[in-house]
């Protein structure tokens, strides 16, 4: 790899769950190796999830953005954290006043709403195994409150973002209602088939991106992005190359520029190798 050249690109933006962890939920080597070696050359990181940040920290640290200076973008960018020195770039949090919607209509599909303390994930009631993985992934326990909306609307700061986590038919449904009600206050969408995200207005990967790139000096076109879920479409639009992974759903596959191998086959590493051939080849020609 030493006699190819550097990456073209000045930032990568890492969807977590299906594109830089495989299907055990951890950085194979040959993954992390790939990155390691691009932050040595100065190209920063940035984990980009609808985790929490609690649940992005271990890989953060696993990938030493605090000391090549990368950044974690969580709630699916409703916080921006400079992950060198550890401050909130950008945050922005759900109106109180959308607490007691959101909750009913998670009732009337008897399901759970969730949001999150920085330790623990507040719910509504504790069901179901979909509940059970978005603890699973970010390593918190769950707490179930005597009274959701009071104790939701009463957390310091704000909620960046509510979650229902069900069944995927029921949440199709249950995600049209919601964007006929509230739309015009919120953002609703999928982050996976059975995890319904409801961030703040003006909250998507693509948008806190661009508002990152604008803090940092950086263009569009400097970015490189790798998703494979619903909640990745805006950021590989948005990147100056969007990278699909080949297990992500169909919709995201359509819009990205590149689709590499999976999350399972270091499919982040397979696509980092090929842009370096990509390169050097550009750089052989013109000699």
């Amino acid at each position: 790899m030493s006699n190819l050249a550097p990456l073209p690109y000045r930032i990568i933006a890492l969807d977590l769950d299906g594109t830089l962890t495989n299907s055990q939920k951890i950085i194979t080597s040959r993954t992390f190796e790939a990155l390691m070696s691009a932050q040595r050359e100065g190209v920063r990181l940035v984990l980009a999830s609808g985790r929490p940040t609690f649940g992005i920290a271990s890989l953060a640290n696993q990938l030493r953005l605090a000391e090549f200076g990368g950044f974690v973008l969580s709630y699916n960018g409703g916080r921006i954290i400079d992950w060198h020195n550890k401050t909130t770039i950008y945050s922005q949090t759900v109106p109180t006043d959308l607490i007691a919607d959101l909750y009913r209509f998670a009732e009337e599909a008897k399901l759970p709403i969730v949001t999150y303390l920085p330790e623990v994930i507040l719910a509504s009631r504790n069901e179901g195994d979909y509940l059970e993985e978005e603890a699973r992934i970010n390593g918190m326990p769950i707490v179930v409150a005597k009274d959701f909306v009071a104790e939701a609307s009463q957390i310091k700061g704000g909620s960046t973002k509510f979650l229902i986590p069900g069944d995927p038919h029921l949440l199709l449904l249950l995600e049209t209602a919601i964007k006929e009600a509230l739309s015009d206050r919120m953002e609703v969408f999928r982050s996976a088939p059975y995890f319904l995200e409801l961030p703040p207005k003006g909250i998507d990967k693509a948008q806190s991106l661009q508002r990152l790139l604008k803090h940092i000096n950086l263009e569009r076109e400097d970015l490189l992005a790798f998703g494979d879920g619903f909640n990745d479409l805006s950021m590989l639009q948005f990147a100056g190359t969007g990278v699909a992974m080949n297990n992500a759903v169909d919709e995201v596959k359509a819009i990205a520029d590149f689709i590499t191998a999976s999350n399972d086959e270091d499919g982040i590493a397979q696509a980092l190798e090929q842009f370096r051939f990509l390169a050097q080849s550009k750089i052989t020609e013109a000699l």
